[in-house]
């Protein structure tokens, strides 16, 4: 939902709107002199609404999230990559021979 509120407003009050637009994905037109100049809306709003993820990578992401491989952490993925690399090495090493 859209809330208007005047430049004053957002101004004087401009972090609470911040926090209601993050934690409510609350949007907020603000106004100048009557007219509309700005949209205050979270980063996340904003990519779900002007730029969504296409359908593969909605796939993607829902089997990552079956496959629990969604709470991987930073070290796990690294892990994951170097392993990766030691099978791909070792398949072209064979390959030579």
């Amino acid at each position: 939902m859209t809330r208007k509120v005047s430049a004053l407003i957002a101004r004087t009050q401009f972090g609470q709107l911040m926090d209601r637009a993050i934690e409510r994905n609350e949007r907020f037109l603000v106004d100048r002199n009557g007219e509309p100049a700005v949209i205050i809306m979270s980063v996340s709003d904003f990519v779900k609404t002007m730029a969504p993820p296409p359908d593969w990578l909605k796939d993607i992401r829902n089997d990552a999230k079956r496959k629990g491989l969604d709470k991987l952490t930073m070290a796990d993925i690294d892990t994951e990559i170097a392993a990766a690399r030691r099978a791909r090495h070792q398949r072209q090493r064979s390959a030579r021979s």
